[in-house]
């Protein structure tokens, strides 16, 4: 393998940060929408996990707060969620939007700044 001075090349569309240890080798890759698309799998995911809903759709809308409070390069600090589960039935929406919370306090009380949420029971409005 050549030798490269990477140092000398400046990132264009295509990120990539590589540690290497003696007999290890671990890297990370990102790329425009890869960054984002990990806290919304995350988010994602969690949400699955707590309330199988079913429908759920976790949209980065950190895009559309760029200047604004809580807003870092790189994106995933604002999201929005619609998701429908039978968990909620009977629930009212400050119940709901805590259920959400509660599950997604870690991303809360790191790098996401700002939740929306449109939490509906099967067959509301």
């Amino acid at each position: 393998m050549a030798d490269f001075d990477y140092a000398m090349q400046k990132p264009s569309s295509l990120d990539i940060a590589i540690s290497c240890e003696p007999r290890q080798l671990t890297g990370v890759i990102s790329a425009p929408g890869w960054h984002n698309m990990a806290m919304r799998d995350t988010i994602s995911n969690k949400l699955q996990e707590a309330f199988t809903p079913e429908s759920l759709d976790v949209v980065d809308e950190s895009h559309l707060h760029e200047g604004h409070a809580g807003h870092r390069p790189g994106g995933e600090t604002h999201f929005r969620v619609y998701i429908v589960s039978d968990a909620f039935k009977g629930k009212s929406r400050v119940e709901r939007h805590r259920m959400i919370n509660s599950a997604l306090a870690a991303e809360l009380s790191g790098s996401v700044h700002a939740l929306a949420i449109q939490a509906k029971a099967p067959g509301e409005n």
